[in-house]
């Protein structure tokens, strides 16, 4: 993808519960100011929502990096949370819906998938996690030729 021609990324911090609430608000604003719709704002503060919790409560916290992207006339949103936490020893179990390893519902990293255009995790046990999410203002833009 190219570089985003509307704004530089922004790095917030997670490391207690008034950033969860921070990083809500700036992913709402961001989106907003992008031309995100009020329900596709909603599914991408709320995959935010669930991620950053995640990036606290089991990567000991961290940050998330947000960033606008512009491909054609499509805008879109990058979000990259990440910490250096104990990482995820299996994957596969940690998107199952239902699979909780804090006593919540189970819905966070798989809820998460659903509601945005694209998801991708890369976790390495004891060197922490990046959880990196991608939605679109309007439509999933085309795919770029190859090389």
């Amino acid at each position: 993808m190219q570089a985003s021609r509307h704004a530089a990324p922004t790095s917030l911090p997670i490391g207690s519960d008034a950033d969860l609430a921070w990083v809500r608000q700036q992913v709402r604003q961001a989106a907003a100011e992008l031309g995100f719709g009020l329900v596709q704002q909603t599914k991408l503060v709320t995959a935010a929502s669930e991620l950053a919790r995640n990036t606290l409560v089991h990567g000991g916290g961290g940050h998330v990096e947000i960033t606008p992207l512009g491909l054609g006339a499509s805008s879109g949103l990058r979000l990259a949370f990440v910490d250096t936490g104990p990482g995820i020893r299996d994957l596969d179990q940690a998107m199952t819906d239902g699979y909780t390893s804090g006593g919540g519902l189970g819905l966070g990293m798989s809820g998460a998938k659903r509601l945005v255009h694209e998801f991708e995790v890369h976790s390495r046990p004891g060197e922490g996690t990046t959880v990196t999410v991608t939605a679109w203002a309007a439509a999933v833009p085309p795919s770029r030729p190859g090389p």
